[in-house]
């Protein structure tokens, strides 16, 4: 009974609760203060573009033959009377309220058009993102591990010709191949012209609401058309990725504790995977997340080669048409993509690296 009083007593004394929860509120803080401050600058760099851009907004909603009085209500109506801190800070206002102004070209809610085309860019980037994960890791893991030989040889090859080759020839080949030439896939667009509006749209993802539906006949022909732009923005991706987990499994390979393990008798397969693959997974986050953001937003040739009805031909078709709403609010979007994505990537960092915590 003694000695259990004697361990009772000898027991470190229990940490506050206010000394266990204020690294993690300083730690939430700091990083709500870093998006904000981000967010912040992303917004006034597109105020910033939109008021020196060499487009009159009232004369674009107007028309040129419009009364002078027409102009100067229009004029007041947009806020542009008034001093250019006043109306950034409205342009804040409203972008927090999701609302990015009209668009010039439908004279519809800007946010109502991005909702409308962002599912489908959604769904491109996200097959694709699977595509380059799924072939470029285990080849780039491959490639480290035979070094100098046949393998290292073609995967280094395959990583040069996705990065050197243009995204738009690599389409347009592709089209005239497989769709012209052997008909293997189905040609531009998400569907074909009988299958538009088939299929009620829960989600925006035609494939997803297909099987949502249970019309296969939908689904295949879906399939058909997305198949090769995803492999085509996937390949991009492979590139990048398979270089990268290469140079970072290299390095982890000549270690010293690798030749320890190895050394030990332990097999080459846990080696790799257990312990050099393991130390890798952090960087491999990022370098996944940057390469999704990527393809979400910078997959706009991929868009008009295939005729796709995306955010980037969204964002494309508003440029060439002086639709400035449109093409802020695209801008937004996008940056806060990448702005989620970074915060997703630090999760995730808490995950697999319990020094991150």
């Amino acid at each position: 009974m003694a000695v259990s009083e004697d361990n009772h007593e000898r027991r470190p004394p229990r940490a506050p609760l206010s000394a266990t929860l204020w690294p993690v509120a300083r730690t939430t803080l700091r990083t709500l203060g870093s998006i904000a401050v981000t967010l912040l600058g992303l917004l006034f760099v597109t105020f910033i573009i939109g008021r020196v851009m060499p487009i009159d907004p009232v004369l674009a909603i107007v028309g040129e033959r419009a009364s002078q009085s027409t102009y100067d209500a229009v004029y007041e109506q947009l806020g542009l009377d008034k001093p250019l801190i006043v109306q950034f800070f409205y342009y804040i206002w409203d972008v927090l309220h999701l609302d990015f102004g009209t668009s010039l070209l439908n004279a519809r809610p800007v946010s109502e058009d991005i909702a409308r085309v962002f599912p489908a860019t959604l769904e491109l980037a996200t097959l694709g993102i699977i595509f380059g994960v799924v072939l470029g890791v285990p080849l780039g893991v491959l490639a480290a591990v035979r070094k100098g030989s046949w393998i290292d040889q073609v995967a280094r090859v395959v990583a040069l010709i996705g990065y050197s080759m243009p995204i738009f020839w690599l389409g347009l080949m592709g089209l005239l191949i497989f769709y012209g030439i052997l008909g293997w896939v189905g040609g531009p667009g998400r569907v074909g012209i009988f299958y538009v509006d088939v299929v009620p749209s829960v989600t925006g993802l035609i494939l997803v609401d297909s099987i949502i539906d249970g019309n296969w006949d939908v689904f295949r022909d879906a399939f058909s058309h997305i198949i090769l732009p995803a492999s085509l923005l996937g390949y991009y991706s492979l590139a990048y990725i398979s270089r990268m987990t290469r140079s970072f499994m290299l390095e982890q390979l000549s270690a010293e504790y690798v030749t320890t393990a190895r050394v030990k008798g332990m097999s080459e397969w846990d080696v790799i995977w257990k312990h050099a693959f393991k130390n890798i997974r952090v960087q491999l986050i990022t370098v996944i997340a940057l390469s999704y953001a990527g393809l979400l937003e910078g997959s706009v040739l991929t868009e008009i080669i295939f005729s796709w009805p995306g955010i980037g031909s969204y964002i494309t078709t508003a440029l060439l048409s002086a639709d400035m709403n449109a093409v802020l609010g695209g801008t937004v979007v996008v940056g806060l993509i990448f702005i989620l994505l970074n915060i997703f990537s630090d999760l995730l960092y808490k995950v697999f690296d319990p020094r991150a915590k």
